[in-house]
């Protein structure tokens, strides 16, 4: 593993699973796919730097081999909506791993599953880019820019220390706009007075500019800079 990279175990190496692991691999990440067909990693690059293990992903001597212990995230993106499931509550449940995301066909079951902590992307709206950003919530980048590419629309899990605090703080005008907050899966616009809650998603219009100031401020990294931030003094 490269300098600032992380440990990412992927279950299920189809064309989701095989593309985002050459992405994070790509990324300095350390990464571990498991499938159940063999025949699945010929989607890999021969050069591909990352681990390749044959087995399920409920299976814990096979999330053992795959090193899930160290992992920070994990991404069940199988062609069965149960099989990621437990994937993910044993992933999320027994080895605490901090980012899980699961692959679902069913969109209704979104709303069960955000309940239980875990992140759901929905087939109609799956893209490898969605998956990485929930993966690495850190990684501020952009969903959306502008043409100028002077504006990025990005969505942001809520960080722990926001939670219970107003979020229309986070505003801080010609720099960042809280655009809309999605709870429980369902969004809202109705943002005055509402309070951050523990799994809370932030949708934010950000100019390019001020992607380092509000990578700083949603980390919580310098209570100098959030007090600017709150004072609206942020240059």
């Amino acid at each position: 593993m490269l300098h600032g990279g992380v440990h990412i175990v992927i279950v299920g190496c189809g064309r989701v699973g095989s593309g985002l692991g050459v992405e994070l691999i790509g990324q300095g990440h350390s990464v571990a796919i498991l499938d159940r067909n063999p025949k699945a990693f010929r989607r890999l690059p021969e050069d591909w730097g990352g681990t390749t293990i044959i087995g399920s992903g409920f299976d814990r001597d096979t999330l053992a081999e795959a090193n899930i212990e160290q992992a920070t995230a994990l991404a069940a993106v199988t062609s069965g909506d149960n099989s990621n499931i437990l994937t993910a509550r044993i992933a999320r449940e027994y080895y605490d791993v901090k980012h899980v995301v699961a692959r679902i066909y069913d969109p209704r079951r979104a709303q069960i599953y955000l309940r239980l902590g875990i992140a759901t992307v929905a087939t109609v709206s799956w893209t490898i880019d969605q998956v990485r950003q929930r993966l690495l919530p850190d990684a501020l980048g952009g969903e959306w820019t502008d043409p100028s590419g002077g504006l990025s629309l990005i969505e942001r899990p809520l960080p722990e220390r926001w939670a219970g605090r107003r979020l229309a703080d986070i505003t801080v005008p010609g720099e960042v706009t809280l655009v809309a907050v999605t709870r429980a899966g369902r969004p809202r616009l109705d943002l005055d007075g509402l309070v951050g809650q523990e799994g809370d998603v932030l949708t934010l219009m950000i100019a390019r500019s001020a992607l380092p100031a509000i990578r700083t401020r949603l980390a919580g990294v310098s209570p100098e800079v959030d007090a600017l931030f709150a004072n609206g003094a942020a240059s």
